[in-house]
């Protein structure tokens, strides 16, 4: 019955949860990196003191944004790595997504990446580079990890497969970040360009054996 009673409670705990980040979500994708607790707090239709309940500050708000977000991000670049065609298409495939994704929703990307925008002070104690960095790891380890699987790379393969990785979340953080700033060229237009600078070695490097392929 206790078992029962407090798996209820942490669902129900866990629910409210999901409906806070929706409303917070809500009001990100409306004041972008001007965001704020108190914007959130009325979205959701509660206090400030209720709201450091459950996230404790701006902090750990972000980084449970960053989470669902990033969760989003990376299950559509498996999806786009993973398509049935040819290992070019796919490569262009992931980078298209990427950028369709800070495309759909900047306010999102400039919260997550730039809270302290547009002459807009960051939150006291928020220092966006002790946030941000962490997710652009953690996308750096999980594309390593996707390489690692699917190409051989001979002997230093690990260590190549990581290096890969974080240089390619890198380089579509960069140049993500200029294009959705200046917007030069098309989407179509960067995503060609960055695929040129990525086809060398991955062009001609096997896939290996006992992997799903690329």
């Amino acid at each position: 019955m206790e078992t029962s009673q407090r798996d209820e409670q942490q669902r129900a705990a866990e629910q409210r949860r999901r409906e806070l980040l929706e409303a917070a979500d809500r009001v990100v994708l409306r004041d972008g990196p001007g965001a704020s607790m108190n914007a959130i707090a009325a979205e959701a239709g509660i206090t400030k003191p209720i709201l450091y309940r459950h996230f404790g500050d701006k902090g750990g708000l972000y980084r449970a944004l960053a989470v669902r977000h990033t969760d989003a991000l990376l299950s559509g670049l498996r999806a786009s790595l993973d398509a049935p065609a040819g290992r070019r298409e796919r490569v262009e495939a992931t980078l298209d997504n990427y950028l369709a994704a800070i495309e759909a929703r900047p306010q999102v990307y400039r919260f997550l990446m730039h809270p302290a925008d547009e002459g807009k002070p960051a939150e006291q104690g928020f220092d966006v580079g002790r946030h941000s960095a962490p997710l652009l790891r953690r996308m750096g380890e999980e594309l390593a990890q996707v390489i690692a699987e699917r190409v051989d790379l001979g002997p230093e393969g690990e260590e190549l497969a990581r290096a890969w990785g974080h240089g390619i979340v890198g380089m579509m953080h960069a140049a993500g970040d200029w294009w959705l700033r200046e917007r030069p060229c098309s989407r179509g237009a960067l995503v060609r360009h960055l695929a040129d600078l990525l086809w060398g070695r991955l062009a001609v490097s096997g896939e290996r054996p006992d992997g799903p392929g690329f």
